[in-house]
């Protein structure tokens, strides 16, 4: 993620920043891989952590965590040992790049859990815009793994500068699952993550935007008992429709 307050819809790939020459990057990584979209913010190193997605799509039944920095960030082994989890974030990403990337992104997953538009907001992107992004995520979720829980979060709390427009787009995200079906559902993080003035904890942030380890063991409180519910229900669901499985090993 990044403070940066370029225009996203002028960012050509010459202004990747790096060791490497724009058209070396360009000719290695980024036209055999990505789509242009996918690479307007992003580093050489988010463009080849982006390009290992290609080379090892999100496993059948895992939980997918899906967004930015915020997530790429996150130990998720660590903070779900032992539990089918698969972190998709890639560190300035904005609404759009997400939808360019569902195919190595979620597979079939028991789950996918959603954070995304804190760079949207960095970028300028228009509030309008941000909220059909999403609204089209969840759409073409539905069509890739029809059924599949998907848990959208509220982008978490940073300054007041951006408190105005992420207290509207955190509305709108609302409004938005509870148009969608019963199997998508609306997180708001603010109440673990925000401060009485609504800006994110002191105690939980490096820059006002990214977290602590105290920041995700905050987070992890809120997600855990839903990430062990759906990979619960996903294995449940997996025994139902394999039931030549049980008969094979009933005669055994």
């Amino acid at each position: 993620m990044t403070d940066s307050h370029a225009d996203p819809s002028r960012a050509p790939h010459d202004s990747l920043p790096g060791e490497f020459s724009p058209g070396l990057l360009r000719r290695l990584i980024v036209e055999p891989l990505l789509t242009p979209v996918l690479t307007r913010f992003l580093g050489p190193g988010q463009v080849m952590r982006a390009s290992q997605f290609e080379q090892f799509p999100a496993p059948e039944g895992h939980v997918v965590l899906l967004g930015d920095s915020i997530t790429e960030l996150g130990l998720w082994q660590e903070w779900f040992p032992g539990l089918p989890v698969s972190n998709r974030g890639i560190g300035g990403q904005v609404s759009i790049d997400l939808l360019h990337r569902l195919d190595t992104a979620i597979g079939r997953p028991a789950a996918v859990f959603l954070l995304i538009g804190t760079n949207d907001l960095t970028f300028g992107v228009p509030l309008h815009e941000i909220v059909r992004n999403v609204r089209a995520l969840l759409s073409e979720i539905e069509r890739r793994a029809p059924g599949t829980p998907v848990v959208v979060q509220s982008v978490m709390p940073r300054t007041r500068r951006y408190r105005d427009d992420l207290v509207l787009l955190n509305r709108a995200y609302r409004s938005v699952v509870e148009h969608s079906p019963d199997h998508v559902e609306y997180l708001d993080l603010w109440p673990a993550l925000a401060d009485e003035s609504g800006d994110l904890r002191v105690e939980f942030t490096v820059d006002a935007t990214h977290l602590t380890g105290a920041g995700y063991a905050a987070w992890m409180q809120l997600l855990r008992p839903r990430v062990e519910r759906f990979i619960t229900l996903s294995d449940r669901s997996t025994r139902i429709s394999s039931p030549m499985s049980s008969d094979a090993e009933g005669h055994r």
